[in-house]
């Protein structure tokens, strides 16, 4: 997920957890093999976890008696070609597979017909790697280390941050971390002026503008505890984000300064989108293009205003009308940035291109002004 980079973080700094979580898991439910899916580009993350299964297998903790008794199991490392539709389970199963990497019709589901036609499941390795703590700690231990513990959403996560911020990186946290702290404790605060919005999850999640408030006077609304107050001082969970109108998804924030052009950020998005769709269904093949070249055209200048209602509407068609949930992964940031910056979309096509600060990295290609001419690189 772009935004995105703990699970590469846990493979370089700790394969074992991701080795023990995978023999904890196939001893869990009945499987005998597992396989740790990564892109082919990570070669650090690959040689530190086929070292780490060298080790547990010279320890006797994997093979064909591992800890003495006799249930084989083994763990292998396997590499795609860094497709982003292979996050998605059957995409990757087929990848897996040898096939080509897009996803498959359900039913039947993985737990069925997985890998090899064989039962499977497929989980995100930071899941798999926190398997040991939470068994050793106990499951409602583990999960009372989070101060919202009480809306089901317990343990501890890996928090990252990235884009125009100080110190971006990767932090453990219990969860109900805020975005506040992850940006301004944890990031160091917002680089390159004021923050003007951060992605929360990972590019699919729609993006949060600083200035928003809750809105939940109703008691029984899961966000009432934070009604009036800025959506950074809700705790980061599934169920208080989903009620904002975003996801956690990853729990790794994108942060936007005012600095950056929220425009060129959602062509930029849309370029990633309509290049990594595997083309299976028409609505995500020929919607995500169709995204791009507007953008594109607002961009360049040459778009009028009623295409910007057609990015919304082009967006909505493609919600729910796809195999899997790439399509809803375009649309919905797509939403987001239609809903939150219209004012600078509308911008962009009345001054034909000349709008917004041109820039999406201030360090290297300063805002537009006396420094930067229209056109320039």
């Amino acid at each position: 997920e772009p935004g995105t980079f703990k699970d590469r973080t846990l493979m370089e700094l700790n394969p074992h957890a991701c080795v023990e979580g995978c023999i904890i898991g196939c001893f869990g439910i009945g499987a005998h093999a597992a396989y740790i899916y990564v892109r082919d580009e990570l070669h650090l993350s690959k040689a530190r976890l086929w070292g780490a299964i060298e080790e547990a297998r010279a320890k006797g903790y994997l093979g064909k008696k591992p800890f003495g008794i006799d249930y084989p199991v083994e763990v292998y490392v396997h590499t795609g070609a860094g497709a982003y539709i292979c996050g998605e389970e059957t995409s990757l199963l087929n990848s897996l597979e040898g096939k080509r990497g897009e996803p498959r019709l359900k039913p039947p589901f993985p737990a069925q017909a997985g890998a090899f036609g064989m039962p499977s499941t497929v989980n995100n390795l930071e899941t798999i790697a926190a398997v040991p703590t939470a068994l050793e700690m106990g499951g409602d231990a583990f999960s009372k280390l989070s101060s919202i513990h009480d809306l089901k959403d317990g343990g501890t996560r890996l928090f990252g941050v990235s884009g125009h911020v100080k110190t971006p990186g990767i932090f453990e946290c219990a969860v109900g971390l805020t975005l506040r702290e992850l940006i301004y404790d944890l990031g160091g605060g917002v680089e390159h002026g004021e923050l003007l919005g951060v992605i929360p999850g990972g590019s699919s999640c729609p993006i949060l503008r600083p200035e928003e408030l809750v809105d939940a006077p109703d008691e029984k609304h899961v966000l009432h505890p934070w009604h009036g107050k800025s959506v950074l001082d809700v705790p980061m969970g599934v169920d208080t984000y989903r009620a904002l109108g975003t996801m956690l998804g990853t729990c790794c924030a994108i942060v936007l300064s005012d600095k950056a052009d929220p425009v060129l950020a959602f062509r930029n998005l849309m370029q990633f989108y309509r290049h990594e769709s595997c083309g299976q269904c028409t609505p995500c093949r020929e919607g995500s293009a169709w995204l791009n070249r507007i953008l594109t055209r607002v961009v360049d200048g040459e778009a009028e205003m009623d295409e910007l209602d057609r990015l919304h509407e082009i967006a909505n068609n493609i919600m729910g009308n796809t195999i899997c949930a790439f399509g809803e992964g375009t649309a919905m940031p797509a939403m987001g940035f239609i809903k939150k910056f219209r004012k600078e979309l509308e911008a962009y096509v009345l001054s034909g291109g000349d709008a917004g600060t041109g820039t999406l990295a201030p360090d290297y290609f300063p805002p537009r002004g006396a420094t930067r001419q229209k056109g320039a690189a």
